[in-house]
């Protein structure tokens, strides 16, 4: 168990984060131009904290964002990006291309060892086209992803891609480090297993769901650990609404108490005149431990949007009332 190695802060440059997953085709096709529109878009709206992550389009992501770096001054933002995965040819071995629409036609090979993690660096500093990296994230070493091979992964992990990272920030390559993970008690073990710098929490710490609250929050704020915040829609209950037949959880289908819980909100939202999506994407800077929240976008007109719901005014009652949704019930009396 140790310590984290520094205490110094990020400069994240800009509380919302441009994440660059829709870049690569997330859930539907974006063409070149589209791309470099709206990065062009978001630089020109202030973002400056620009995330992304091999899997991403199977690194069609990095390949826009880093067409687009090359345009700016690379002194003016903060990158990111992600190792545990390396992209291969397939060789005529079927791919499952998932929730990408039109990825580059490559195979990701999950790798979390010491040479697996400089290999995704190396491929990522190529299609960037950056030598120095701000944050490096471990990604996606959780149950979700890997099911029973889970503690094997994160063993590999913690010899492998920390150790690889710990080297690069100790020579001053990288300058911090953090993990990408969905589930908030899997962040809590690695901030207590290693020392890192932030942690990107996905989805456990939203308006609808605060699990990360029990384990993760107490734990990172005792050991000075940064929270990014991604996933604040949870997918796109959020940002749909809950009544929208295109509304997903988690990538999947609400369970009802989820659709329950978020009627709720929109409807103390409604109240109160304020949009479900502006509490969504404000919910979680109201603890300090939030240093900023990253927001896929592969729309122009979505730079815009988020920003000015990022800056509505939100009435302090109206997070009173959402607070109390979330307090256990009282006991009854005998």
């Amino acid at each position: 168990m140790t310590d984290n190695h520094s205490g110094h802060r990020i400069n994240f440059r800009s509380r919302l984060g441009f994440g660059a997953s829709g870049l690569g085709t997330l859930y539907r096709d974006v063409t070149e131009a589209q791309a470099a529109e709206v990065l062009d878009q978001a630089y020109e709206a202030g973002m400056r904290y620009f995330d992304g992550a091999p899997l991403y389009g199977h690194g069609l992501s990095e390949l826009r964002l880093g067409r687009f770096l090359r345009t700016i001054d690379r002194g003016t933002v903060t990158v990111s990006t992600k190792v545990g995965r390396y992209m291969v040819p397939p060789f005529g071995e079927r791919v499952e291309y998932g929730l990408w629409a039109s990825p580059l036609r490559l195979k990701p090979v999950f790798d979390y060892s010491y040479a697996g993690t400089m290999r995704s660096l190396e491929q990522s500093a190529n299609r960037l086209g950056i030598a120095d990296f701000d944050l490096i994230y471990i990604h996606d070493v959780d149950r979700f992803t890997h099911g029973d091979a889970y503690e094997r992964r994160f063993n590999e992990a913690i010899e492998g891609c920390y150790r690889a990272l710990d080297d690069l920030r100790k020579a001053g390559h990288i300058k911090a480090i953090g993990v990408g993970v969905n589930e908030g008690d899997v962040a809590t073990r690695f901030i207590k297993a290693c020392s890192l710098d932030a942690v990107m929490m996905a989805g456990r710490y939203t308006l609808l769901d605060r699990g990360a609250e029990t384990d993760l929050l107490p734990e990172a704020e005792r050991r000075g650990v940064e929270i990014v915040v991604a996933g604040v829609f949870n997918s796109g209950i959020l940002a749909a609404g809950p009544a929208s037949a295109a509304a997903t959880f988690d990538y999947g289908a609400p369970p009802a108490e989820v659709v329950a819980r978020a009627r709720a909100i929109e409807q103390i939202c409604n109240r109160h005149g304020v949009p479900l999506q502006a509490a969504a994407i404000q919910f979680p800077f109201r603890n300090p431990l939030v240093s900023a929240a990253v927001l896929g976008m592969s729309r122009p007109e979505r730079i815009a949007e988020n920003l000015a719901w990022s800056q509505q005014v939100i009435p302090e009652e109206l997070w009173r009332e959402v607070d109390d949704l979330f307090r256990p019930s009282l006991p009854k009396a005998s």
